[in-house]
């Protein structure tokens, strides 16, 4: 009775209750878990407690048994193993016992039997639990609070478990599943649970997909269930359908005409938002699943093979009857809705776009006469729709249609950039963004780059909305401009808007500053435009990149002087915020400065970088990090000139290099080292003890970032090339650490891993490459020192081999074999040849030479000259 009452004061309005609850229950943890488990148990499952102890009891079970914290979720899960089993069996009994004995909807008793069962179902745990559940969904007995809470828990266990542990019961669940979704089934409470569970169990259906007659019941069950008059249950099976066409694409043609293409069109005319979305993402969904299959038969017929798949061309089929749809929704836009809300019209905007990039030509005609029709209507909306389909089909049309189209276009939508409705001028300014991104000569074109011009620049001072869109456009058209007159010298001597160049800086830094630059992300949209302008800049506009330089500078100390006077969470978070953005853009004026006008400003940058290392800020991790970048783009100008800060400097270079938490502040920390070698050369190696101990600690670390360890290695080779003999102190360890990263496997299933080796092992080549270039010097003869390296010469071209051999061979790795195996040949000669002589390094020196990238080429036939020369000296030698 006592932990009843505890359990119920968990909800008092009274504090002192509250917290004497709280404080007795996290005893009760520490004291003896198991037990108190048992008890939690125990309260659930009696009907007698009232509905507040039992949901009480429910979730602190809950909570005992998982987190939303992956690695305490996981520490959870290893602690309920390790209870004695009569203690999880009483407990496992008790919580199965409970389903449908609770008058609370969702039941608590559910929710833990998911949790006990994704913890021990994968260890071969609670082998009757599926058998147990079907049982009491399709027993003619069962009441309905029972059928829809044990649906309810199939329908956790399916959300959370690895879908190949369940794959072998999946009759077993589906059986109960379309038992509880059948037309026949009474209560709208358990077909509800029925069809979020099989939402959540789709994946590991697939057997069940693969024979027709159970796809036509499972289709026919669902099909149904659409036509629910429960909203709930009609969204919930549009769900599924939509989840099915994506994992199933191939078996739907037999459902398509008759029953998918009018259930979903139907659902997109719904006046109910939620059904509307889900029909209108269903045929996004198609459009996606055609517009993939259509690159993989462009890299099939490239290939001269045939497709793994085919397109039935579902959308193109369906596009006379969507398009209207679809726009018929774009004008149902809210006049004051919420950025962050998704509602049909968004949505219809979204499918228009991936319908026209699935059809690209063919949604022209379907679309152009309700552009002409309203994009000068009296009503807004309409004029916004027009607007949208107009915008949102660009990137599927091809140059020859869409130039003329937008050309034509141009003088009203420059209008459109000055109407009254603050939504139709928001559309605009992203139409032109969207002009910008796809056929930006048209933007850029004489006779309307004016006229644009003073569009967008009024736009800038109007509603944060609108001008955030401008800043987009910005960006588009200023790398459209910087493009075009790249053609013919690069950087170019001056571009389109040069003489415009600084009245548009001096725009976006007012923009930077408006009071209102927090609403629509609009301070950090000028800022980004911003740095867009100043990198894509042409020579004779260097003037403002230099004055930009020192007003970004200034606005830095400006900034770091309010730190003291900051006093609200909100306010601290402004302020980090707009010291990350004023790093960002000193980066990018940096890379435009040339490198003679450096030292004049390299002091002031300094010490106010140094500043913010300093401040609290500085240690905040993308403040921290965007900081580090900055002195990176320093480093970069300076080179060995930057040797006078690392004294100041080194020790937020350490900090950095130890802040594995952050792992992204540690990476960009990692590279800084790598930068400062490289720009230093020999005067980096003061500094070399300390960098090489926090790097070596970091490799040693089993809670690292994975992306932090390929990005260490690369520094060896770096620091190995600047210091040269310095570095065969560190030689051994260094390569006892690269020979550890050879050894790395990954699943050759999962894309991610596949590309963390491919990184993992660009690294290690380019350690390899640094020792060598750095113990071989620059004399024509090779240094003494590179002998050193002799004995792991076999090892090295083995892991070439392997590399070679591997199906998923990039090409950055291939270019970066080719040119190590050119650096071996020039520092060990015709000895080397007895390793080079097989059809392994043959093939990967060939298939480099047919590379389309020039670096990849150009190492290549370097690599296979210096095999050739190694060859000639051997015959000479010989004869």
């Amino acid at each position: 009775m006592q932990i009843v009452q505890i359990l119920e004061k968990t909800v008092s309005p009274d504090k002192n209750e509250l917290l004497a609850a709280k404080t007795f229950l996290e005893q009760a943890v520490a004291t003896n878990l198991p037990e108190f488990l048992k008890a939690l148990s125990d309260v659930l499952s009696h009907a007698g407690n009232s509905s507040v102890a039992r949901m009480a009891a429910g979730l602190q079970l809950k909570n005992q048994l998982t987190s939303k914290d992956v690695n305490i979720k996981l520490q959870y899960q290893q602690r309920w193993l390790t209870f004695p089993d009569d203690t999880r069996e009483y407990i496992k009994k008790n919580i199965v016992g409970t389903l449908g004995t609770e008058n609370t909807r969702p039941s608590s008793a559910a929710q833990c039997v998911a949790y006990v069962a994704v913890t021990e179902l994968p260890v071969g745990g609670w082998p009757n639990l599926m058998q147990t559940l079907v049982n009491n969904v399709v027993n003619e007995k069962s009441t309905e609070m029972e059928r829809e809470a044990t649906l309810e828990a199939i329908g956790y266990i399916c959300q959370d478990i690895n879908s190949e542990i369940l794959e072998h019961q999946s009759n077993q669940i589906l059986t109960a599943i379309i038992h509880g979704m059948r037309k026949v089934e009474p209560s709208n409470h358990v077909r509800l649970a029925a069809t979020t569970a099989l939402l959540n169990s789709l994946e590991f259906t697939k057997a069940n997909f693969e024979s027709t007659t159970e796809r036509n019941y499972i289709m026919e069950v669902v099909c149904e269930a659409t036509q629910s008059t429960d909203t709930q249950i009609c969204v919930a099976a549009l769900q599924c359908l939509v989840k099915i066409l994506s994992l199933y694409y191939q078996h739907m043609e037999a459902y398509m005409a008759q029953a998918l293409f009018p259930i979903t069109l139907e659902a997109m005319k719904s006046d109910n938002d939620q059904i509307a979305l889900q029909g209108i993402e269903f045929w996004s969904n198609v459009s996606d699943e055609e517009i993939d299959l259509a690159i993989e038969a462009q890299e099939a017929q490239e290939s001269g093979r045939p497709p793994n798949r085919v397109s039935r061309h579902y959308a193109r089929g369906a596009l006379q009857y969507l398009a209207p749809v679809l726009m018929e929704k774009l004008t149902k836009q809210e006049e004051l809705d919420d950025e962050d809300d998704w509602n049909p019209a968004k949505s219809a905007g979204v499918c228009l776009m991936l319908l026209a990039t699935c059809c690209e030509d063919e949604i022209v005609g379907h679309v152009l006469p309700f552009i002409d029709e309203n994009i000068k209507s009296t009503n807004w909306r309409y004029r916004d729709a027009a607007l949208m389909v107009f915008g949102s089909i660009l990137s599927g049309l091809g140059a020859q249609t869409l130039k003329p189209l937008v050309e034509q276009a141009m003088p009203t939508l420059i209008q459109l950039m000055y109407d009254e409705s603050v939504i139709v001028r928001d559309t605009a300014a992203w139409t032109f963004g969207r002009i910008c991104e796809v056929i930006p000569e048209a933007a850029i074109s004489d006779q309307y780059l004016k006229p644009l011009l003073e569009s967008l620049l009024n736009g800038l001072k109007a509603e944060p909305r609108v001008a955030t869109n401008v800043c987009w456009a910005f960006t588009g058209l200023s790398e459209a401009a910087y493009e075009a007159a790249c053609s013919q010298d690069d950087p170019p001597e001056t571009y389109c808007l040069s003489q415009y160049f600084e009245f548009i800086i001096t725009s976006l830094l007012q923009t930077t500053d408006r009071v209102d630059g927090a609403q629509a992300n609009l301070r950090s949209a000028a800022y980004e435009a911003l740095m867009e302008m100043i990198k894509n800049s042409p020579n004779d506009c260097y003037i403002t990149v230099q004055k930009t330089t020192m007003v970004i500078l200034e606005r830095l100390n400006q900034v770091l002087q309010m730190e003291t006077h900051i006093s609200t969470h909100s306010d601290r978070h402004q302020f980090n915020d707009l010291q990350s953005l004023l790093c960002a853009t000193l980066q990018s004026v940096l890379r435009k400065v040339d490198a003679k006008d450096a030292p004049q400003i390299s002091d002031a940058i300094m010490s106010a970088l140094l500043t913010m290392f300093n401040s609290s800020s500085g240690k905040v991790g993308g403040v921290q990090e965007d900081a580090l970048m900055a002195v990176s783009t320093l480093v970069d100008l300076l080179g060995e000139q930057f040797i006078k800060y690392m004294d100041a400097f080194k020790q937020y270079l350490y900090m950095g290099l130890k802040n594995y938490q952050e792992y992204q502040v540690c990476c960009t920390a990692v590279g800084l080292a790598g930068d400062i070698c490289r720009g230093l050369k020999n005067k980096i190696t003061p500094y070399c003890d300390e960098i090489m101990t926090l790097l070596l600690e970091n490799l040693s670390n089993p809670t690292i970032h994975r992306s932090v360890k390929p990005q260490i290695l690369s520094v060896f080779g770096d620091m190995a090339l600047s210091i040269g003999p310095e570095f065969t102190k560190y030689l051994n360890i260094v390569l006892q650490m690269l020979a550890h990263a050879t050894q790395v496997l990954v699943d050759p299933n999962d894309y991610d891993m596949i590309d963390y080796l491919n990184e993992l092992r660009e690294s290690v080549l380019e350690a390899y490459t640094g020792i060598i270039q750095g113990l071989k010097g620059v004399d024509k003869t090779p240094n003494s020192d590179v002998s050193l390296m002799q004995p792991h010469v076999e090892f090295i071209i083995k892991y070439i081999m392997t590399i070679a051999q591997d199906q998923e061979l990039s090409d950055s790795n291939i270019a970066i074999s080719a040119g190590l195996i050119g650096d071996l040949c020039t520092a060990f000669g015709p000895p080397l040849l007895v390793y080079l002589e097989n059809d392994t390094i043959t093939t990967l020196i060939n298939e480099g030479k047919n590379s389309r990238t020039s670096r990849t080429k150009t190492l290549a036939n370097w690599a296979y000259k210096e095999i050739k020369k190694l060859k000639q000296q051997h015959t000479a030698i010989n004869s």
